[in-house]
């Protein structure tokens, strides 16, 4: 296990080298790839328009993979807007990885600390939440790096210290739209007393092991992503689908994949425009805003 742990450690380090090594790189901002610090357009309230009486399950919404990874080099980075933009740029879906130490909870990807920490992510939600009380939040919430396996008391304590208990819906039961409005809504990665949702109990794809650039792992990584969406689209509507477009190694870092995996998901979205079809949650590394957009679009 040791020789394994030390083995990732030693990956993480190069990566975060070879991330740093290319100074004179410039940010790019498309429509389905975004590593700038601002998002093109933005949806803060989208939400407000879908019926109460719909199930949150059939809502599709964007999300993004390891949401506040923005430090670190390139094989640690997954998105470049601050959460408060994140969410007020359309993103529903919140991807919380936390290491756990003497009841701290800081945010990290991996090894590398995200100069933050869990109460930061709380009260951002808060704010965005009482601004726009006709939205809801999801967010997965794992421990990342450490491996306590018992951070359920640190995390009831930064809700009550950073949020308020109200805030979290206390169910594991899929709540409607009008039932979600203005809520916190965790999908429970870790052990303990229930929170909210069991995250285990969404329909999920999460391939993300992606070897290289080269085509065919590229190809791999894409037919596992589509045929999701396709489950998404006709499967039990009751059952939430959670799919990840975002994939990483060595060899293919978050950004480099995303730079080939966006564009591709996009083209497949933007085929079914002007119907009302049911993806689930698409959580995505530096997503475009009009990706980001279209996914929204499938609501109405």
């Amino acid at each position: 296990m040791e020789g394994t742990r030390g083995h990732i450690l030693q990956i993480m380090v190069m990566g975060v080298l070879l991330g740093t090594a290319f100074s004179g790189y410039r940010a790019v901002q498309t429509p389905d790839y975004d590593d700038t610090s601002t998002p093109e357009i933005l949806n803060p309230s989208w939400m407000a328009t879908i019926p109460d009486v719909y199930s949150l399950s059939d809502v599709t919404m964007p999300g993004t993979h390891n949401t506040m990874a923005l430090y670190g080099g390139s094989l640690s980075e997954c998105n470049s807007w601050s959460l408060a933009f994140q969410l007020r740029a359309g993103i529903r879906f919140l991807d919380i990885r936390v290491r756990h130490a003497r009841g701290n909870l800081t945010l990290h990807h991996g090894i590398s600390y995200q100069y933050a920490h869990f109460g930061d992510v709380l009260m951002d939600v808060v704010a965005f939440l009482r601004e726009y009380p006709s939205e809801t939040v999801l967010m997965r919430l794992k421990e990342e790096l450490s491996n306590t396996q018992n951070i359920y008391g640190a995390v009831v304590r930064y809700i009550n210290e950073y949020a308020y208990w109200d805030l979290l819906w206390h169910s594991r039961e899929m709540p409607s739209m009008g039932e979600a409005r203005g809520k916190l809504i965790v999908l429970q990665d870790f052990a303990g007393s229930d929170l909210g949702i069991l995250y285990n109990s969404l329909d999920i794809a999460d391939d993300w092991k992606v070897s290289s650039l080269q085509p065919e792992e590229v190809e791999k990584k894409w037919s596992s992503v589509s045929t999701h969406l396709e489950a998404a689209a006709v499967c039990n509507k009751n059952r939430m689908f959670l799919t990840y477009s975002s994939g990483a190694s060595i060899l293919a870092h978050p950004n480099s994949l995303a730079w080939l995996i966006n564009p591709r998901l996009y083209e497949y979205l933007t085929g079914y425009v002007g119907e009302r079809k049911r993806f689930g949650i698409v959580a995505m590394d530096f997503p475009g805003a009009k990706l980001v957009q279209t996914i929204i679009g499938f609501n109405y």
